[in-house]
């Protein structure tokens, strides 16, 4: 397929201190020049840094003007690169894409070809993005879990299960044989994170109440995707040598604990990085992710709305009323 003379592409730019966000009508020659490889993108998604960056409520952008869209997932229009040639399809997490460089929510973009990952066999775009940052995230935390060690006869506890970092955790731990409690502060979402995979969901006062020191070692495990008062709350009742996925800090960016988790029983605090993580955990981690999660599976757990809804979809993530996954069609 030829690239067409124009193409559309959410743009924002800033001016007299605040965000003016567009869908505009661009050409080829509008793209930023750094980059290797024309991509025609057919999905993006909606992330909550996303809804930061488009809204303006969080110092997301680090250059103007720019395409939002911190995921894509597409099919290379033109290559000057070995790694790629012209119909390969492609995936783009991260990066600085659609902070420092132009993002998912434009029809075409113009990327580096070592920030590209193949498509996994039998995995569509839109599967993909289904995934996205969020699967990702889940998936270097289950890894993370599995690297440093827990203790899988316990439970292991899912923070922020109703997001979509939150439910695609549940839905792996669960497919890894785990005994998954799942967390939210919303009572509808409850049936169904039992259907994702959760043995078991507790709200989300439970874990951030003030407590002791130590508490009970319940969890052999945990993903949290909240941060603040609810990390604290999870790390005094690990188990023994229990390890913690930091990836989030929807409920806040600093939180108070003590060293007695880490000094009497050797609990790990592992911080997870989507952005930055080196193109072979990627693979590895986006090859793990075709074999646990289906389309089928994936299908409930998504809603899929057009590139001119993105401003609206924004507003709606950062209050806290999108459930499970958000996949822009583009193209639409």
């Amino acid at each position: 397929m030829s690239t067409p003379s124009t193409f559309r592409a959410w743009v924002i730019d800033r001016s007299e201190g605040k965000n003016d966000v567009e869908l505009k009508t661009l050409t080829p020659d509008d793209l930023p020049h750094e980059g290797d490889v024309l991509v025609r993108v057919l999905y993006s998604s909606l992330n909550y840094k996303d809804g930061l960056a488009v809204t303006g409520k969080g110092k997301i952008l680090r250059r103007y003007p720019i395409a939002p869209g911190i995921d894509l997932a597409g099919v290379v229009e033109e290559s000057s690169s070995p790694r790629y040639k012209p119909g390969d399809k492609v995936i783009l997490t991260g990066w600085e894409t659609g902070e420092t460089y132009w993002g998912g929510y434009s029809q075409y973009v113009r990327v580096r070809s070592e920030t590209l990952v193949p498509l996994p066999d039998g995995m569509s775009p839109k599967h993909a993005m289904s995934i996205g940052t969020a699967g990702l995230t889940a998936m270097l935390s289950v890894m993370a879990l599995e690297k440093h060690g827990f203790d899988k006869e316990r439970e292991v506890v899912v923070t922020g299960a109703g997001g979509g970092v939150g439910s695609l955790s549940v839905i792996l731990l669960s497919r890894t044989g785990c005994k998954v409690v799942a967390s939210t502060g919303r009572q509808e979402l409850h049936d169904w994170l039992k259907e994702c995979g959760a043995q078991e969901v507790i709200g989300r006062e439970e874990l951030s109440r003030d407590g002791n020191p130590l508490e009970s070692g319940r969890w052999g495990g945990a993903v949290d995707t909240v941060g603040g008062k609810t990390l604290a709350g999870i790390l005094r009742g690990v188990a023994l040598h229990g390890t913690v996925a930091a990836c989030g800090l929807a409920g806040g960016a600093t939180f108070t604990t003590t060293v007695f988790p880490f000094i009497l029983r050797g609990v790990k605090l592992i911080g997870i990085d989507s952005n930055y993580c080196p193109n072979d955990v990627r693979t590895e981690a986006w090859n793990r992710l075709g074999e646990l999660l289906d389309e089928q599976t994936l299908d409930k757990l998504t809603q899929v709305r057009p590139l001119s809804e993105v401003p609206e979809l924004s507003e709606e993530i950062l209050a806290g009323r999108i459930r499970g996954r958000v996949v822009i069609d583009v193209q639409s």
